[in-house]
């Protein structure tokens, strides 16, 4: 009986066959675009989701659009238009400050809903793979509506105080775009610390309620003169209200040089802001 060498009748293994090694991204990763649009379905059903659970098993519901913003209005025409005696100008303050209140009120609610949606969805992050991009933009877009509603009641008080918008309202889109941009970027910066300190929510309503006192919501920017007036468009939402109050009430304030200042700084958190995120994208599902 012949012995046979086990081993002679095994195939050699092909030294030139195809393998695959997958590592972890280092450093400074690309932003990867093309896969939100791959994703766009997910992206629209997120910010669907994201519309619909706001507001869920709420009382009021979409009101509360409209709610908020009105009543920081009442108050500040009560204290800073009446009592503090600050002028607006040719514009009765109440629509003064409202202007100003429903795009400053998107912003807002962006950041801090955009600042807590990655350990929001820890679950969906941990169980599928998607471009995590996708979350805090979906929830940015679901504000969209409650500005709608804000907008809408804006619309309303103009009609009541006989103001008419200007031609410049052709502007108005880019100023939301702007606002909207802003919020995302500082928001793509807060999800992702968020992830690893959790402190940050405490960090999110102090700063929003400290930007909100830098931001000419409840006085004119024209209480600075130029350059200092161009400067203080560095925080990017100067520019999106005087841009508001320009375009809709045809006030003194066209942003001029300030809205070419507030959109590059609101530009650079977003390209910024969106670079760390993915730099950071992959502890994610480990730490979340």
């Amino acid at each position: 009986m012949q012995n046979h060498d086990l081993a002679a009748d095994c195939p050699e293994p092909e030294n030139d066959a195809p393998f695959l090694l997958i590592e972890p991204a280092k450093g400074w990763v690309s932003l990867k675009l093309g896969e939100l649009w791959l994703y766009r379905e997910l992206l629209y059903f997120l910010t669907w989701r994201d519309i619909k659970v706001r507001y869920k098993q709420t009382a009021l519901g979409a009101a509360w659009a409209i709610i908020q913003p009105f009543f920081t209005m009442v108050v500040f025409s009560v204290f800073f238009g009446r009592l503090a005696g600050i002028s607006s100008g040719d514009i009765p303050y109440p629509i003064f400050s409202f202007a100003a209140l429903v795009p400053w009120t998107f912003f807002a609610n962006g950041l801090s809903q955009s600042s807590s949606s990655l350990v929001g969805n820890s679950n969906l992050i941990t169980k599928i793979y998607f471009p995590r991009l996708v979350i805090p933009i979906s929830t940015v877009l679901a504000g969209v509506i409650d500005f709608a509603l804000s907008f809408g009641v804006l619309l309303l008080m103009m009609l009541y105080y006989g103001i008419v918008p200007t031609v410049n309202v052709i502007w108005l889109p880019f100023f939301l775009l702007l606002a909207l941009v802003t919020a995302l970027g500082v928001g793509l910066w807060l999800s992702a610390l968020n992830v690893q300190y959790r402190d940050v929510r405490y960090v999110v309503p102090f700063v929003t309620q400290f930007w909100m006192l830098a931001t000419p919501i409840a006085y004119p920017s024209t209480l600075l003169s130029e350059p200092w007036r161009t400067i203080y468009g560095i925080n990017p939402m100067v520019g999106v209200i005087e841009g508001f109050r320009w375009a809709l009430l045809g006030s003194q304030t066209k942003p001029g040089l300030m809205i070419l200042v507030s959109t590059a700084v609101s530009l650079l958190l977003l390209i910024g802001g969106a670079f760390y995120f993915k730099r950071m994208e992959k502890k994610f599902a480990d730490i979340v």
